[in-house]
């Protein structure tokens, strides 16, 4: 099985990977953020890419989330697995908690969200989106986080938006009426992307602050949310390399 990663986590500067080693690639839609690390871990090939690039240089916005999906799409990824931080919408959701999510809202305005720029005649493409995060790989995904007691919410809908700006607190709470348990810049366009790529994607959120929703709380500040990262990234690092072993 090829396996596409999609995230910041650091998985390809740990050495368990045989066969390392480092790809170019462009697309239709033009490159991809980043250059493709690629290795070898229990037979499984996987390719990691850095949805922000390696210095995380790019803006939410910004990222060419065609071309990430399409260069995964190229070199026969039969799933991906993306990892990201996010705010969480509930109490019950802590700072270092993960959430594998199964429904998602996409409340981004600016950003390619189809690879269909036309239709050819008679050729409509509409790609159903009830379930967008593939049950498989979030089985395996909640099975692995279970025996690791790692602590997390085996679902959860994440709401995606534009960015690069935190919410406004009245946004917030609108977005907890909407039944959002989670908040962030990346998952919905990629996991459209992906269901139009016919490729399962499943997705690793790890929760690093409670947005501005809780007035009891600071509001979230980014450096709060890279230290919190920091602190818990092992946790997401571990769970993804047990589910590379596990596929």
């Amino acid at each position: 099985m090829t396996i596409g990663i999609i995230g910041g986590t650091g998985l390809e500067k740990l050495n368990v990977f045989s066969e390392p080693g480092e790809v170019n690639v462009d697309t239709p839609f033009g490159p991809p953020s980043s250059t493709l690390f690629h290795g070898v871990l229990e037979g499984q090939h996987v390719y990691i890419l850095s949805r922000h690039g390696r210095d995380h240089t790019i803006p939410p916005t910004q990222v060419n989330n065609r071309a990430n999906i399409m260069a995964l799409k190229q070199f026969g990824c039969d799933c991906i697995i993306a990892t990201t931080a996010c705010g969480s919408l509930r109490e019950e959701i802590g700072r270092g908690d993960v959430v594998i999510p199964d429904q998602f809202i996409d409340f981004t305005r600016h950003r390619a969200v189809t690879f269909f720029e036309h239709f050819e005649p008679h050729g409509m493409k509409h790609t159903p989106m009830a379930d967008p995060f593939s049950d498989k790989l979030r089985k395996v995904l909640i099975n692995q986080a279970g025996k690791l007691n790692i602590p997390f919410h085996p679902k959860g809908t994440v709401i995606t938006i534009e960015g690069p700006r935190f919410s406004t607190r009245a946004e917030s709470h609108m977005f907890r009426l909407w039944g959002a348990d989670i908040i962030n810049m990346s998952i919905a366009p990629e996991a459209i992307l992906a269901n139009e790529a016919g490729i399962p994607y499943a997705a690793v959120a790890l929760s690093t602050d409670y947005d501005c929703w809780k007035t009891e709380e600071e509001p979230v500040v980014w450096e709060e949310v890279l230290r919190i990262f920091d602190e818990n990234v092992h946790k997401v690092t571990e769970l993804l390399i047990h589910c590379i072993c596990e596929l």
